[in-house]
């Protein structure tokens, strides 16, 4: 089954339809728990079903506080495996830790699809040698992490803001 109703887009527009006729397959997850790691997501994505069905993960974190910036991509294998992670997780709140947040899913926007995602990326400060593999997106292959593809021009290091 599709995503019910409307949706909205990170951009604060809305969309209307279930997406899945359009192709799209990468979601974002709103309202993750800040003092979530990429590992926990990985695990919670895995232990809900979706292990092997996503092949892009990138979990924002600020690199002062160290913490999530409560949002992340996720890019589904199909149209509809991204529709059935939009079911199990528009709503969710079975967090490792304890929250009171309530996830909420929309569609990617204006990136959809891994190699979208891995052009928007390669070249980012993100991918910069000073920043911890933990706080880089990750591509995986049936399941299997996967070298992220090398830049095409070497990335500045990330600002730090006071």
């Amino acid at each position: 089954a599709a995503p019910r109703g409307a949706m909205s887009q990170p951009d604060g527009g809305a969309g209307f339809g279930t997406g899945a006729e359009e192709g799209h397959a990468t979601v974002m997850l709103r309202n993750l728990p800040n003092n979530y790691s990429r590992a926990m997501v990985l695990a919670m994505l895995n232990d809900e079903g979706f292990g092997g069905l996503y092949d892009f993960v990138y979990l924002p974190i600020d690199f002062k506080s160290r913490a999530c910036l409560g949002y992340c991509f996720v890019n589904m294998v199909s149209p509809e495996a991204a529709a059935t992670l939009w079911e199990r997780f528009d709503g969710y709140c079975k967090w490792m830790l304890p929250s009171r947040k309530i996830c909420n899913v929309c569609w990617s926007g204006p990136h959809q699809g891994l190699l979208a995602h891995i052009e928007r990326y390669r070249n980012s400060p993100v991918m910069h040698a000073s920043v911890p593999d933990e706080y880089k997106p990750v591509v995986f292959s049936n399941g299997v992490r996967v070298v992220f593809p090398p830049p095409v021009k070497m990335p500045r290091a990330p600002r730090v803001r006071n």
